[in-house]
């Protein structure tokens, strides 16, 4: 196994969108190396590292990690956001940042623990050159704000943050930003919300993804001819099972109060399978999909119900006889120009 004092790891590249949306909002001159990474799927840790220590000694600004994660749309954290669609509370949402964080930060391990009454999600160290209070409260603060996307900030009620290295002079300016005791020069840098708060639905169905999922499975629903009541019904459950992972027919056919054997024999009198129908949108899904740059066929894989990548690209050369990135790079070519 790969030891983590030899690999650095590599971040989203919609964190470089993220850094430059907070150059431009602040007036500040956008450097060729934050340039660069403008058009990459993923570029590495210790780039995003330099940005960050470059950006800190120009301004001198204290919490300056806070202020720049103030700034995040779900578009510049990718599918976490969209997988958090299909949460109904904060303990799920925070099981699945837990799980899918890599795609965000990979090579930055995160370690939950329960213990007593409080459960905690934390940063297990990175070698002393990579990590810093700069890194690391961008990293807790994106997280927090990521939440905020899907219920009231203020109902996130946290009971500690704590933070590896020494504290800085304005460690009020962290209590009040968090709305708790934050403690510095611990163990690692984490988290730390009692059990109870874990409960916290998320507020659902006026979420601006949800709307454009729900746009896009009706546009997808138009594309297919002579559609019938239960077809519209089915197209959505297979939608919305492949955001939460849960689109075997069994599943589906509980969605739409139907048995298996009906819906069978549903499709069967229009000349189709269900592994076909959800063949349809998978497909159509994956077009919308790969429209959407800020997306990496990683991503787009997953949200289609794919462990594999290689999965995902087989399945769609299948549909279009060419594969992703070519479909991509076809689709794009003429806004490149």
């Amino acid at each position: 196994m790969q030891q983590l004092k030899d690999y650095t790891g590599s971040v989203y590249g919609g964190l470089g969108h993220l850094l430059y949306a907070y150059h431009q909002a602040n007036g500040i001159a956008i450097t060729e190396k934050l340039k660069n990474i403008q058009n990459l799927e993923r570029f590495e840790y210790v780039v995003w590292r330099d940005l960050l220590m470059e950006l800190d000694q120009q301004l001198n600004k204290p919490a300056l990690g806070l202020e720049i994660a103030e700034l995040v749309q779900p578009k510049h954290i990718g599918i976490i956001a969209y997988i958090a669609l299909s949460c109904e509370n904060l303990g799920e949402a925070m099981l699945r940042y837990h799980d899918f964080h890599r795609l965000i930060f990979d090579g930055s391990p995160l370690q939950v623990e329960v213990q007593n009454d409080y459960f905690s999600i934390g940063w297990n160290d990175l070698p002393l050159n990579m990590a810093n209070q700069l890194t690391d409260e961008v990293a807790i603060a994106l997280m927090l704000q990521f939440l905020k996307h899907f219920m009231s900030f203020e109902d996130i009620c946290l009971h500690e943050v704590h933070f590896h290295n020494p504290a800085p002079k304005n460690v009020a300016q962290y209590e009040q930003y968090f709305r708790c005791k934050v403690r510095f020069s611990q163990e690692k840098s984490k988290v730390i919300l009692p059990i109870q708060e874990l409960s916290r639905p998320f507020a659902q169905g006026d979420q601006t993804l949800q709307k454009l999922l729900m746009q896009q499975a009706q546009s997808l629903l138009e594309k297919l001819p002579n559609t019938t009541q239960i077809d519209q019904r089915l197209q959505q459950a297979i939608l919305m099972g492949l955001q939460k992972n849960l689109f075997q027919i069994e599943h589906i056919a509980l969605q739409l109060n139907l048995s298996v054997r009906q819906l069978q024999r549903h499709l069967q009198q229009q000349g189709t399978t269900y592994q076909q129908r959800m063949q349809e949108v998978r497909c159509m899904m994956a077009e919308a999909f790969l429209r959407d740059p800020h997306l990496s066929l990683q991503e787009i894989a997953l949200l289609l119900g794919y462990s594999e990548q290689s999965a995902f690209q087989r399945a769609f050369k299948q549909w279009r006889s060419q594969t992703p990135q070519q479909w991509r790079q076809q689709q794009t070519r003429p806004h490149m120009q």
